[in-house]
């Protein structure tokens, strides 16, 4: 590894502040995506003692959003730690967005038009029968129990990974999460997590402390073509 200077340590400064300005603007522009979860950005510091430079990485913050009311049937809310199950082309996938609505097969969708698993596989609604949602998950349609939605979380210590909008990849460690655990809200909707003022303030923090990090890149640099061009100079 070279050795740390004023340039490296300004340059890694950079591409940190770089980072935490996409993700803050990531999190700015779902601050209405139901059922999304901020990334909130820290600083690791790697290298040899002494040399330590700043490296961004992000976590998810998987606290709940409000849970809003709607009078939707196909709209649902999850309390605790699971996650409804769809289905993408890239294979299963977990979310927190539950925005449902019946596509043009009468399967039950999220607002990506991702199908929402049962038990069964895809959750298919007959056409015009009333729908109703138990708190296990359970789908009933015209007073006939359809199928039951999975409800599933991570593993014990497992770190999901965020996908891009509400979307998670699914652990090794996945686990069913048991019906008399569940809490399926019928008619609301979990809003996104993330506080608007608060991601703002943060966005205009960021931007002054990577301006005044270029500020000292630019005088680094002009001192180093002083030092080039003018010490070398014969008195």
């Amino acid at each position: 590894m070279p050795p740390v200077t004023g340039l490296t340590s300004a340059a890694a400064s950079l591409r940190y502040w770089e980072r935490r300005s996409e993700i803050t603007a990531n999190n700015l522009a779902n601050a209405s995506t139901d059922g999304f979860k901020a990334e909130r950005v820290f600083a690791r510091l790697l290298g040899a003692a002494g040399e330590e430079l700043p490296v961004a990485q992000a976590a998810t913050d998987m606290r709940g959003g409000t849970v809003r009311t709607t009078q939707n049937p196909l709209d649902v809310a999850l309390q605790g730690d699971g996650f409804l199950v769809v289905d993408t082309p890239a294979g299963e996938r977990f979310t927190r967005g539950g925005s449902l609505r019946l596509d043009a097969q009468h399967r039950l969708v999220d607002a990506g038009s991702r199908p929402v698993l049962g038990e069964k596989g895809p959750i298919v609604v007959p056409a015009g029968a009333q729908v109703v949602i138990g708190d296990d998950g359970t789908v009933s349609a015209g007073g006939r129990p359809i199928d039951r939605m999975r409800v599933e979380r991570a593993g014990a210590g497992a770190t999901l990974a965020h996908e891009g909008g509400t979307l998670f990849v699914p652990d090794a460690g996945r686990t069913s999460v048991a019906p008399a655990e569940r809490r399926v809200q019928q008619g609301a909707i979990e809003e996104s997590n993330v506080n608007p003022v608060s991601a703002m303030v943060d966005m205009i923090a960021v931007q002054r402390a990577y301006a005044s990090v270029q500020k000292a890149v630019t005088t680094l640099d002009s001192v180093r073509e002083k030092a080039t061009s003018e010490l070398g100079r014969p008195v």
